[in-house]
């Protein structure tokens, strides 16, 4: 996919005293009293806002921030927690712009934050005429929040279709190389963890990585469905049991192309979902009509950790067990350290995926952490993301 990059613009001396507007993800997560309490999407954003500065733009950088209300505006939804964290990482003052739809007063060599854009009516639907109001606010759009790629909205989409110039900040040029190698280009062997509690919502995912992969590791709620799609027991463990011909349906999909879905061996059980709830470790034959399965077992992730360390390319996509409860963490703190381990070129995504990746401080050793969480899925499913598509759309123009 073709696609202008402001890195390009940068490197072409066109951006001094043009206005850029770039589109960031800034939404964090906040505790009771407005804190941030993790600013990982804040730091992330900062090559791009940082590119355009130092080219002599006057920058405007938009995001949304929780769920608000258009047209409805609480304290709660406001930005400024967010503009004060930009200002402590730069280094510099950040001003809040509150009704910016009209007008933007804004230097070159100067930086504001305008307004959760969420709370302009027309935003989700992406609204032509709220479309054109962005668009007349600058002279360059820079699309650099992956997180949102996925939305056709009026920031991420409609100011796309009618800025001057439309391009991909660096965090979004990033994603876009990263999960390309991953999948249309990848060192072989290619192999997926897909893993979750519903098949039903990656159903998509899984029938389209089986014509890709070599290996197709499935876990928690979705490895249950696929054991019973086996013939083997599951006990009261949370699966799918309607979606079972469609979970054999990808094991014959696999199996067709030589390659696998390699269902546990192994599997450690609960009788009742807890974090101080006994843990037995059983044949996964042996589960008894009572037993919760909450994690794979040692065997099963040794297996796995075998053909992850022997991967060309791996794609990871959720926690294999109930990482969160210590007693169910093994399978996925050995997967996760066999994926660091690995000379594969990794990527990984998901909000879970990423607790696991810091709760075992992997983060140096993984290839790519995806910043999206439905964007980075959909891109795995091969679909188009909207805010690619325009991107293309004005590249090609």
């Amino acid at each position: 996919m073709h696609i202008l990059r402001l890195e390009q613009l940068a490197a072409q001396g066109r951006l001094a005293n043009q206005r850029v507007f770039i589109r960031a993800d800034l939404n964090v997560p906040q505790d009771a009293h407005g804190r941030i309490t993790e600013d990982t999407r804040i730091r992330a954003s900062l090559p791009c806002i940082r590119m355009a500065l130092d080219a002599g733009a006057a920058v405007m950088v938009t995001s949304h921030l929780g769920r608000p209300s258009e047209g409805r505006f609480r304290p709660e939804d406001s930005l400024l927690p967010v503009a004060e964290r930009l200002a402590e990482l730069l280094g510099r003052p950040v001003p809040l712009c509150a009704d910016w739809l009209k007008g933007v007063a804004v230097a070159p060599g100067e930086l504001v934050l305008l307004e959760n854009c969420r709370l302009n009516p027309g935003e989700k639907a992406n609204d032509p005429a709220l479309a054109r109001q962005l668009a007349a606010l600058c002279d360059i759009f820079v699309n650099d929040a992956f997180g949102t790629a996925h939305r056709a909205e009026g920031t991420t989409y409609g100011i796309a279709e009618f800025a001057p110039l439309a391009c991909a900040g660096p965090l979004l040029a990033a994603e876009v190389d990263a999960i390309s190698k991953a999948l249309a280009q990848p060192k072989r062997p290619l192999l997926a963890i897909v893993a979750g509690s519903k098949v039903s919502t990656k159903l998509t995912i899984l029938q389209s990585l089986a014509a890709k992969v070599d290996g197709l590791i499935v876990g928690g709620g979705i490895a249950n469905t696929f054991l019973l799609a086996s013939g083997m027991p599951i006990g009261k463990s949370l699966a799918e049991r309607e979606l079972v011909d469609q979970a054999r349906a990808v094991m014959a999909a696999m199996a067709a192309r030589g390659a696998e879905v390699p269902v546990p061996v192994d599997v450690v059980v609960a009788k009742s979902f807890s974090a101080d709830a006994p843990a037995s470790i059983k044949a996964s034959a042996d589960v008894a009509d009572d037993d919760l399965i909450l994690d794979i077992g040692p065997q099963t992730a040794a297996l796995l950790a075998d053909k992850l360390k022997g991967a060309g390319t791996i794609v990871w996509n959720g926690p294999v067990g109930v990482f969160e409860f210590e007693a169910f963490a093994n399978g996925t703190a050995t997967l996760a350290r066999a994926i660091a381990a690995s000379p594969a070129f990794s990527i990984a995504g998901g909000g879970d995926t990423l607790a696991a990746i810091a709760k075992y401080g992997i983060a140096d050793d993984i290839g790519y952490i995806s910043t999206g969480g439905g964007a980075f899925l959909e891109m795995l499913e091969g679909k188009t993301l909207p805010a690619l598509e325009i991107l293309a759309r004005r590249a090609a123009a």
